[in-house]
């Protein structure tokens, strides 16, 4: 049996998953950990201003 639309404003019927809500963890990704991404960038932005100012010395 085919079933007709729904009007306009008016909420379809649905067929979806009988289980029940659960809260989810709200995902952070990367951000978890800031200071862990913050200290890697520094670390190597350090890495690299001595390798130029051992560049600069050894001339």
């Amino acid at each position: 049996m085919v079933e007709k639309l729904p009007a306009p404003g008016e909420t379809p019927a649905v067929e979806g998953s009988t289980a029940e809500a659960h809260q989810e963890r709200p995902d952070g990704g990367v951000w978890d950990h800031p200071f862990w991404w913050l200290s890697l960038i520094v670390i190597g932005s350090a890495l690299v201003a001595a390798f130029f100012l051992a560049r600069v010395f050894t001339l």
